[in-house]
């Protein structure tokens, strides 16, 4: 019982995410995990320096890094959704710049 409550307190937990030039993005951690790298550094079963300091470096630039960030949220809000709904994908990839398209 008490690993489920370590493990719903740290669902809620923010993860701050450092692009290259030193942009930081706060994102809930239940998005992060959206990204298996990002679940493997985190983990709580891990002893990598990410997941006890709750910081994660990526090695893009900020611009780059919030589309990431976006792109976990919009698959976080749409991950329940079942087969027959239709998930709005042009409503994400509208988002994209063209400047930014070829490094995602």
């Amino acid at each position: 019982m008490q690993t489920n409550k370590i493990s719903a307190e740290k669902k809620d937990d923010w993860v701050k995410l450092i692009s290259s030039d030193g942009y930081s993005f706060l994102v809930k951690r239940s998005v992060a995990m959206m990204s298996g790298t990002l679940k493997n550094m985190l983990s709580v079963d891990s002893s990598f320096k990410e997941a006890l300091a709750n910081t994660c470096p990526i090695s893009e630039r900020a611009a780059v890094v919030e589309k990431v960030c976006e792109y976990m949220s919009f698959k976080a809000h749409y991950e329940g959704v079942g087969s027959k709904e239709e998930v709005p994908i042009n409503e994400f990839t509208e988002r994209i710049p063209p400047e930014v398209a070829l490094e995602l």
